[in-house]
Order: C-alpha cells, then structure tokens, then sequence
C-alpha cells in the first residue's frame, strides 16, 4: 500500500495582503450635511473660497518635499447619506462639482458617508470595531464591561459612579476622571461609538469619521483584500444614493485615493468630532504587515512617516 503523505505549511506564509495605492497626501475639501446642501449653492461656494487656499498650501508644501516637485495629491469630499438623506445624486453631486471648480478647486473623489458603516457588502464599521484594543487605566479590575458591550470608548478612568454600599461600610467620595497621557491636567475624552433601537445599531458621526480617515490613509483590509475600491463616474449621477458607489472616482487623472497622510479642510463644529476621531483612532490595532508596506514604500520615496495613526493626520477649522 502506497503511503499517504501530508504536507504542512505556515499560514502565515500563504498570508497575501493587498497593497493599496497611495498618494502623498489626501485633502478632504468638506463634509458637509443637509442642513448646508438646504442653503443652496452659495453655502457651498463659501466653502469652497474658504478651502481653496488651505488647499493650494499643502499641495505646494509637499510639492517642495518630493524631489521634482512630483507631489501625489488627490482631493475628496464627503456627503452624509447616513443620518439624512436630502435631494437625489443626480440634483446633488452636480451642484457641488460646480461650486468647487468656480473656487478653482477639482473633487477627485467623492464618498458617501453610508459607506463607512458598509460598503460593497463588506461592513467596515464592524471591521474597525473588532480592531479596537481599549487603553485600561492603572489599577483597572475589570468591573466595567468592554467598549463592545457598552459602545463608549475613552482615554482614561471615568469618574466612579454611586452604588450600593455593604453594611458599616463607608461611601466612596466623588473623584474626577483622569486622561492616562496626561501632561500634568487631564483632557478626559469620552466617546459614544454607537446607540441601538428597534432598528439595531446606529454609529455615530466620530466612528464613522474614524473609518473614513483609515480608509483615506489605505490601512482597512477585510481577509487581505482592500474593501472598497474607487470606481469611475459613469455617464450620469443616479437618482437613489444606493446606486451611487460608496467612492466615486470623478477625476479620470487623479492621483490614489489613499494616501500616506491626510489634511481635513471642516467647520469648527467638527472639532469636537475630530477630537473624538483621534481618540478612538489612537485605540485602533493596525494589521502589522499593512503598516509594514505603508512604511517601507514610503521609506523608498524618503517620506518618512510618524508611527503614530493620528499623527498622520492633519486639519485646518474654518469659522462656518
């Protein structure tokens, strides 16, 4: 009888991991929501005058960093389609292309809000959640339930709350929250990640926000493939914002969607959204061998990056 012989193999070496294009840098010309799309065009006109500038200086700063001035620069702009849905694609993505090219500014790409909680059948909300690794205070013993029960996350110790207190026992007195980085006083930060009724989980806008600046630096992939590709307009914009794919390639000769950093040009009525971004970004583990490839093609250009996520990213607040 013939022996039956088995072969083993390291998994990790059949392991593939797509590498995503990138650019140097992605701008995020706005993010804006119904309330603003209700103002008409000349709301989005302000912006756009706004941002052109903010714009025009990062595209020359990395043009002065890259040797012959050959910058990959590509520009994107978000539309919330998640909380609210106001007019069609077809009414509405021409309105925007058209404020911003008279502000002299080119939408390379443009992605729909929705599309970071799911897209292409891939739920990327979920994906990020499952790489959140909480930072525990000192002296932590467990008694709160994790961030995937609770859906808040934070960057210290909450304050105790009140309880029941055993027989001659005494009650806790109040203490204040503390930030485990602090530098001397505490910036305590603590964040909603999602609510849930009848119809299940809603995320909230800093989770969303947070995908949506992971998906721009390149570093999601869903068993080693990227999850969502840009894919080229077609003739005509539709008229569901489920038939719109969840990133739009608007320019045929833009650079990568992704990039090696990115620069958001918001309201200041972001800011406290963006605080909570980094919060939860700065709680997120990064596959090991993505971060890997994103490191060593950026060494091979001489673009050195920081290795921390949220370092990588940069914003401008405007006073709208």
């Amino acid at each position: 009888m013939t022996p039956a012989y088995a072969t083993f193999g390291e998994v990790a070496a059949e392991r593939r991991i797509a590498s995503a294009p990138l650019s140097h840098v992605s701008i995020e010309l706005g993010h804006l929501y119904m309330e603003d799309f209700q103002a008409g065009p000349e709301r989005l006109r302000e912006q756009f005058r706004q941002v052109a500038p903010w714009a025009e200086t990062m595209r020359r700063s990395w043009q002065s960093r890259v040797p012959g001035g050959r910058a990959r620069v590509s520009t994107c702009f978000l539309i919330d389609d998640y909380f609210s849905r106001f007019s069609t694609p077809a009414e509405l993505v021409p309105m925007v292309l058209e404020a911003a090219a008279e502000c002299d500014l080119t939408i390379d790409y443009l992605a729909r809000e929705s599309a970071c909680a799911e897209a292409d059948g891939v739920k990327l909300a979920r994906l990020v959640e499952d790489r959140l690794v909480t930072d525990p205070p000192a002296d932590t013993n467990g008694a709160r339930p994790p961030v995937t029960e609770t859906g808040w996350l934070c960057n210290g110790a909450r304050s105790p709350h009140g309880g029941a207190v055993q027989a001659m026992g005494s009650a806790r007195g109040w203490e204040p929250p503390a930030q485990n980085a602090k530098r001397r006083h505490s910036i305590f930060v603590d964040v909603e990640l999602w609510d849930t009724d009848s119809r299940g989980r809603t995320w909230s806008c800093p989770f969303l926000a947070a995908v949506w600046q992971l998906l721009r630096l390149g570093l999601i992939r869903n068993e080693g493939e990227l999850p969502v590709r840009p894919r080229p307009r077609g003739p005509s914009f539709p008229s569901d914002w489920d038939e719109l794919p969840a990133i739009v390639q608007l320019n045929p000769a833009a650079a990568p969607f992704s990039a090696y950093s990115t620069l958001s040009v918001l309201s200041s009525r972001f800011l406290p959204v963006e605080l909570a971004v980094r919060t939860i970004l700065s709680q997120v583990f990064v596959d090991a061998e993505v971060l890997g490839q994103v490191a060593a093609r950026s060494a091979g250009e001489g673009i050195p990056l920081r290795d921390e996520l949220v370092d990588r990213i940069s914003y401008v607040f405007l006073g709208v």
